[in-house]
């Protein structure tokens, strides 16, 4: 013990309040520490240091991770020996709850189970599993979103001998009401829903109170999309009352296909949907459901286009989506003869395409006074598509004809254009009151794209606008969707003018969609634009003949691949900057006029020459 005398002065009066310190005489004890005074001194706590209380922390995680890698590595030791024991199971208990994430413990957890069930009976395995599910509840406490907790309860449930689904839905409602976006559970739920047999009605109760007490539930509104075709589908009959399936049927189970919703019920959705987003128009989960609702259509999978030439002796064939013809079954029947083709995609680098090409033997369709029939065989659909190549004519399609809902398929198609119209006037009371809300503006552009694309263009361009200026973060997102539209438009106008002619020039154009669309376009104008690339999906236009793309911003030409009447190619202020660049215009044989103007390339040393090697073909070059 240290002791320390110094001079204080203190008053010898009790009184209540603190006595001043005044020079005089007193002896301070300052005690040396020792390992029995760490906690206590003079019968009062002491106070630790941040330093000391981390340190004590440290040692105690290091005091529990040994303890946690020994259990551990014997855990390791005992299934490599192949060892499935009582023992081995409290072990992985041990573990799994103080790190319900393992996935390894689990698996060598159900090796253990599954060696008891050849062991045990029946109704020792019912207790065994039903302690396993006691276990689990206890896991998914440590972590509600642990993926291999709820894996495991799934792998037990319909394991169990005699399961307890209701129990199941119970804990479900549970976990659900702690977090609502919890898809671990809402995976589970469709899964012990599809067991058990519960009611679509049922389910459909279910998502109605949790979207009551809470809008913003992305899940609950997805939940409700699977069940609602089930319990309200759309009659194949002209429309009718919606009617319940009979009593008589096995209740459909929300994972069969989905199909659409009939009117009388989407009328309603209408109405539920309307008061979330009124309610909250910047949540974004109901304005989804609402696109959702609005866009059950689907395109006919069907032979879209089959284009004969007699010039290249080749068939195209254009598909309503992207297929593998290699693997699809289709087969090409020309004069009543099947033929031996080899089927292959515009561009090497697509093994799915909607555009499909094969070459016919010399001499097989090219003379001039000889008349074909084509027919091409989808059989994995059984479906075929005809055409006719007559006397006197060079080449010979056959297609639908080309209507807006026939081509597009839009996000927001339904049958009744009243329906629409009624959701543009509500969607429009909403912008008034909200005029700078992003969901209702964009709602607002499909909506009329829906009921009349060409009517309302002036009008979705504007709004496209405002949504660059109030989401500025997704202004290219916006920037491409109108492209796209764009790009509708203008082929409706074309097919409407019945011309082979595609005229898009000064539009703002980022991206380019649809080329399936233009197979049969001999001549397309992309000028005064901000395009940077021509992409792979270029080379379906194989009718082509003459490309004008001045004044973008275009570095790459990939999609100019083997086109095979190409003659003209007009690249005027662009950045095309390297020869490499222009590599895919050598496998185009027809190409005669270049005129590159205004590109880097031109300033490169003997460019003239360098062209006149690659390109032979080219008899006008202009740099």
């Amino acid at each position: 013990m240290l002791i320390v005398t110094c001079k204080i002065k203190l008053h010898s009066e009790k009184t209540h309040n603190k006595p001043s310190r005044q020079p005089g005489a007193c002896v301070i004890w300052f005690l040396k520490k020792s390992p029995s005074q760490t906690e206590r001194m003079h019968g009062r706590l002491k106070i630790k240091s941040t330093a000391q209380q981390e340190e004590e922390k440290r040692k105690e995680r290091e005091k529990k991770l040994k303890i946690y890698v020994t259990a551990r590595d014997a855990c390791f030791s005992k299934r490599k020996e192949g060892i499935l024991d009582d023992e081995a199971l409290q072990l992985t208990q041990q573990l799994l709850s103080a790190n319900p994430d393992f996935a390894t413990f689990w698996n060598y957890r159900r090796e253990i189970l599954m060696h008891l069930e050849t062991v045990k009976d029946e109704d020792e395995m019912q207790k065994i599993y039903e302690a396993e599910l006691s276990f689990l509840e206890s896991c998914l406490k440590v972590n509600p979103k642990s993926y291999g907790s709820w894996h495991h309860r799934g792998w037990v449930s319909v394991r169990l001998p005699r399961p307890d689904w209701a129990r199941e839905l119970s804990l479900c409602d549970r976990c659900l009401s702690l977090d609502d976006r919890n898809f671990h559970c809402w995976d589970y739920r469709r899964m012990v829903v599809k067991m058990s047999g519960v009611p679509v009605d049922q389910e459909l109760g279910f998502t109605d109170r949790l979207i009551g007490s809470n809008f913003s539930n992305y899940s609950s509104w997805h939940y409700r999309s699977t069940l609602l075709p089930l319990l309200h589908p759309e009659s194949p009959e002209p429309p009718s009352p919606c009617r319940k399936p009979p009593q008589t049927s096995p209740p459909p189970s929300p994972q069969t296909h989905s199909h659409r919703v009939c009117e009388e019920q989407l009328l309603k959705e209408y109405e539920l949907v309307q008061n979330a987003f009124f309610t909250d128009p910047n949540d974004q989960s109901a304005w989804f459901y609402y696109r959702w609702l609005l866009g059950r259509a689907e395109r006919e999978e069907m032979i879209s286009c089959v284009y004969a030439s007699r010039d290249e002796e080749r068939v195209a064939v254009a598909f309503s989506r992207p297929v593998n013809a290699q693997t699809v079954g289709l087969l090409l029947v020309l004069d009543g003869q099947p033929q031996r083709v080899e089927w292959r995609s515009v561009h090497p680098r697509f093994k799915h395409s909607p555009v499909w090409i094969c070459d016919l033997p010399p001499g097989t369709i090219s003379d001039i006074t000889n008349e074909h029939n084509l027919t091409v065989h989808w059989t994995e659909k059984h479906t075929h598509r005809d055409c006719a190549l007559y006397t006197g004519r060079t080449e010979s399609y056959c297609r639908d004809s080309a209507t807006d809902q026939e081509l597009f398929r839009s996000e927001l198609s339904v049958e009744k254009t009243s329906v629409l119209q009624s959701e543009l006037q509500s969607c429009n009371q909403l912008q008034e009151l909200e005029p700078r809300n992003k969901w209702c503006l964009l709602t607002i552009i499909l909506l009329m794209r829906a009921l009349d694309p060409l009517g309302y263009e002036k009008e979705t361009l504007a709004h496209f606008q405002t949504l660059k200026e109030v989401d500025p973060m997704r202004s290219a997102y916006y920037s491409d969707l109108c492209s796209k539209f764009m790009i509708e438009n203008t082929i409706l106008k074309m097919e409407y003018a019945e011309v082979r002619v595609f005229s898009i020039s000064d539009k703002n154009l980022t991206t380019l969609c649809h080329l399936d669309q233009l197979l049969l376009v001999t001549h397309i104008n992309l000028s005064s634009n901000h395009l940077q690339r021509l992409p792979p999906q270029f080379a379906m236009l194989q009718c082509l003949e003459v490309l004008e793309a001045d004044n973008n911003s275009i570095e790459n030409l990939e999609g100019l691949y083997r086109l095979p009447r190409l003659e003209e190619v007009s690249l005027k202020n662009n950045k095309i900057s390297a020869l490499a660049d222009l590599q895919p215009l050598a496998s185009c044989p027809k190409l005669k006029r270049l005129d590159l103007r205004g590109n880097p390339v031109t300033q490169t040393a003997n460019i003239e020459s360098e062209l006149a090697e690659l390109l032979p073909s080219v008899t006008d070059l202009l740099l």
